[in-house]
């Protein structure tokens, strides 16, 4: 279980908006290497190594060396570790069913959109 340190060590590596995006790409392209990941983002590479410290420290990234590029890996486990302290199986179940009606939901608003923006064409 994650004690407080930890769990503050998440949150504050997750209220940053760069931090968020530098862990979706890690998630959508695991072992993606830090050059890579750096040239995605409009700032120093120096800022870029900061804030995959940051992610590093919370236990959210895991990095390995493979020669000279170091590789990166998102680690879910202290996101779900936080997720069970406040949550039931009940409760995990019933709201993992009103986020698919909300994604299900907002698919068709953005396909009602888009049938309307043709319809006025």
């Amino acid at each position: 279980m994650l004690d407080d340190r930890d769990m503050d060590a998440v949150f504050q590596a997750l209220a940053h908006e760069s931090r968020r995006r530098m862990l979706d790409l890690v998630k959508e392209c695991p072992g993606i290497g830090v050059g890579a990941l750096a040239g995605e983002f409009d700032v120093s590479r120096i800022a870029v190594m900061k804030h995959l410290g940051v992610l590093e420290h919370a236990g959210l990234l895991v990095s390995e060396k493979d020669g000279r590029t170091r590789r990166l890996y998102f680690n879910a486990v202290p996101i779900q570790m936080i997720h069970e302290r406040w949550t039931t199986e009940y409760s995990a179940y019933w709201s993992g069913n009103l986020t698919r009606i909300k994604y299900l939901a907002e698919a068709r608003a953005r396909a009602e959109m888009l049938e309307e923006k043709k319809g006025s064409k």
